[in-house]
Formats: structure tokens, sequence, C-alpha cells
């Protein structure tokens, strides 16, 4: 078994959907029933053990200046490519500290079970949740073994669908930071997610697993009809935009 010993999380980007809300706050700052959405995430891998933590920031990326102080362990990286270039730019600027085992996780998701950030894993792999019908979110299949076969980024049916939480193993981290630079220095890859690497660039290189959760354990905010369904209190911002 291995064991994370840091976390990653993606906070850098712009949160377009949820505007106007994200016009002075950065979508992971968000309240939701009176707790920020990247919170979630942070108190979810403390309640694993997982306190060493590096959140990418850009866009308004001063307003998370508090995390730090108020998570000792918490450390801020700057994207200076964050309104240039797709998030493959984020881990681009985080792949200094992808040394040993790490969990990657998005800012911008709202975890209600904290079991799904548990630390020890076998082998490199992404959260995912079961399909029934057609979905348009990232989809996996697995086989028996729940070893990742394929990708779909367009959606698809009856398969699993992909969530932003991917453990990595020591090897595996080291050959996702040499990919990234390489990729991002040499061929001037930009407008991809960082996921398209490992999943569709050298996906051979790897061997992934599905780990499998329920969608309940998770809440991926979109748009602001999405978040209104789970923060009444937020009518009113939708009423305002008629």
């Amino acid at each position: 078994m291995n064991k994370v010993k840091k976390a990653i999380i993606m906070a850098a980007g712009f949160g377009s959907r949820m505007q106007p809300l994200t016009f002075k706050t950065p979508k992971p700052l968000i309240e939701v029933n009176g707790k920020s959405m990247i919170e979630t995430v942070i108190e979810g891998l403390h309640k694993n053990g997982i306190t060493e933590i590096y959140v990418v920031v850009g866009y308004l990326g001063e307003q998370f200046k508090y995390l730090e102080k108020k998570y000792s362990q918490l450390k801020l990286i700057t994207n200076p490519y964050y309104d240039t270039a797709n998030n493959i730019s984020s881990l681009y600027v985080a792949s200094n500290v992808l040394d040993d085992a790490t969990i990657i996780l998005d800012g911008d998701q709202i975890i209600k079970n904290s079991q799904i950030l548990q630390a020890e894993f076998d082998y490199s792999g992404y959260s995912c949740s079961k399909v029934n019908g057609e979905t348009d979110e990232w989809v996996l299949q697995l086989d028996s073994h729940d070893v990742i076969t394929s990708c779909s980024r367009n959606g698809g049916k009856d398969g699993w669908r992909l969530y932003s939480i991917s453990r990595w193993t020591k090897d595996d981290a080291i050959s996702l930071k040499k990919q990234i630079q390489y990729e991002f220095d040499e061929n001037n890859t930009r407008d991809v997610y960082w996921d398209d690497i490992p999943m569709f660039y050298y996906f051979e290189k790897y061997k992934l697993k599905g780990y499998k959760i329920s969608a309940t354990d998770i809440e991926e905010v979109d748009s602001l009809t999405e978040l209104v369904q789970i923060d009444s209190s937020y009518q009113e911002v939708i009423e305002d935009e008629k």
C-alpha cells in the first residue's frame, strides 16, 4: 500500500460559469451553507492525516492568503499563466512538489464524505462514480479489476464518471512531473487539462485504477442554478440576473 504524503489543490481559474458571484470572489472561496468549497476539501484532507497542502492560485489569488494563516502546513503557489493557459499550467507551476505520493484535487468542489480522501491506496488512479445512462462528464471504462481501460472527455453511457480527485504513487508522481514539464516547456502545450497528460498523452505509461465512490459523496457546482439547489440563500442572485 502507498500513503499520500502531500496534496495539491487547483484553485487558479476564473469560475466564469458562476458569474456574477465570481466577479469579486474566486469560485473555491464561495461559501455554500456557511463554508467555502475549498475548506471542505482541506478539512477532508486533514481528517485523513494529509496536512502538507499546496494550493495553486491565480485569479484573485490574494484572497486565499488567509488559508496559510489558518492551516499551518498549507502553502500557496501562484500560477502566472492562469489567464493565458488551461489548468496544465497549474500543475506545471506546482510540479516541483510532485516528488512523493500525492493527491491532486480541484478546490471548487464540496467534499461531503471525507472517507473518499483516505490516504492509503494501492496504485495511482482517479475517483469515479457509477453512471447509469447518458452523461456529458468525463467517463471511464473499468475492467474487472477496476483498472481504467479508456476515458472519454466527451461524455458517454453506462461507465464511471471521473472526479477531480486523483492519487499518484511516488514513482508515478515523478513521471507525471517530467511529462508535465516536458509538454509545457518543450512542446508549448497550453490548452489542455493537466489530466489529459496521463489520460491521453501518456496513457500507456500508467496503470490507473478507478476508485469507486458514490455520487452523493461529493458535490460539483457548475452553475448558479446548481448552487441555489444546494444553498437557497443565493436565489436572490439569480433573480437579480433576470
